[in-house]
């Protein structure tokens, strides 16, 4: 089914006006607000704690690599230079 510029319109603006009429006859709680609002919260500190991490494992891993760099060309050295 193809619709058109025209009709994607309508159809959007018929689902946004059912989304005003259902918010409008039911507003929530002040507890469901609260509720929405730790909700939004507790995924933003998800969200930072992912972030944090994927951050430090990078920044564990580089200095992992360099680590293991220096002590392969030590390693190499001492072998080499003797």
């Amino acid at each position: 089914m193809i619709l058109d510029d025209q009709t994607k319109l309508e159809l959007a603006n018929l689902v946004k006006q059912a989304v005003n009429e259902a918010v409008e006859s039911r507003p929530l709680s002040a507890e469901e607000v609260q509720w929405v609002r730790m909700a939004i919260q507790a995924d933003a500190q998800r969200a930072e704690l992912r972030k944090a991490i994927i951050e430090k494992s990078l920044a564990g891993l580089v200095w992992v690599a360099l680590v293991a760099a220096g002590g392969y060309f030590a390693d190499f050295f001492i072998s080499h230079w003797k």
